[in-house]
């Protein structure tokens, strides 16, 4: 699936959250789309734990 059909997705689920739920719905929605993509990205392998964790002094990659 292209980047283009997932954020038409997602642009569609946040559209409807904020139609039918509210603002607070939207939110919501927005916040668990956040955490999901993050978790995708850590079981692609992609991200690691101790990216989010490490220092502003430490600056290896």
């Amino acid at each position: 699936m292209s980047m283009a059909v997932i954020g038409m997705v997602a642009g569609m689920a946040l559209g409807f959250a904020g139609y039918f739920g509210g603002f607070g719905a939207f939110l919501l929605v927005a916040a668990l789309g956040a955490v999901g993509f993050v978790a995708g990205r850590f079981v692609e392998g992609d991200l690691e734990p101790g990216e989010f964790f490490r220092g502003r002094g430490d600056r290896r990659r």
